[in-house]
């Protein structure tokens, strides 16, 4: 489990390709500063398991299901990620429950700069619009944010965050412009809630009403 609080920018150093799977090597000495064989470590929102590490890099297996789904499918050598080490019992919360199991990707819409903030509107895709709420938690490419703002219906869905000039210069979101593909997780109690919905409307209906009347 992560908290969406990135700890450090690394880089892209290796990527080996086979024909349904990819092996990077990311560069972050502060994410293998105390990491084993078996850790798990967020990188721009996708949980990777360490495979191998050295005093500044580790090396972690991508599988098809996550190439298809997140950024990582097209990654080069060079690119900068988010990392972020999984959170230890008792650490603060800083963020929100972030699993590192993304839900897919959405695209940069558009960019406005305010006097100390960004504004970042970005595509939502039909099946991610339900999940996605105004002053809701998502996190993208790793980093929890708070949604400022959403719209548009369920076919031509999006929705805004408002980045302070701390997240912009501590995570790659600061590089993001219109045309970009970012990873995002929605909150993992809207996905539960989603299910219970999709399995038992009615009994879930009933339930709610129940508990408002009471």
């Amino acid at each position: 489990m992560f908290t969406g609080i990135i700890e450090e920018l690394g880089e892209i150093t290796a990527v080996e390709r086979s024909a349904d799977a990819a092996r990077v090597t990311v560069r972050g000495p502060l994410a293998v500063s105390d990491a084993r064989h078996g850790d798990s470590i967020s990188v721009s929102g996708v949980c990777l398991t360490v495979i191998d590490s050295d005093a500044e890099s580790f090396t972690a297996d991508v599988m098809a299901e996550t190439l298809a789904i997140s950024t990582l499918d097209d990654v080069q050598p060079g690119r900068r990620v988010n990392l972020e080490r999984a959170a230890q019992v008792g650490d603060r919360l800083g963020g929100h429950i972030v699993q590192g199991h993304i839900d897919g990707t959405a695209t940069v819409l558009s960019v406005t700069d305010g006097s100390a903030w960004r504004v970042v509107r970005l595509s939502l895709d039909p099946e991610h619009a339900p999940l996605v709420a105004r002053k809701g938690s998502i996190a993208i490419d790793g980093v929890s944010l708070t949604v400022s703002e959403v719209g548009g219906g369920r076919e031509d869905g999006w929705f805004e965050v408002s980045l302070i000039p701390e997240t912009l210069a501590a995570t790659t979101l600061g590089d993001r412009v219109p045309g970009d593909r970012v990873n995002i997780e929605t909150d993992i109690l809207a996905r539960h809630v989603e299910r219970m919905l999709a399995l038992e409307p009615a009994a879930f209906g009933a339930a709610l009403s129940e508990r408002s009347s009471s």
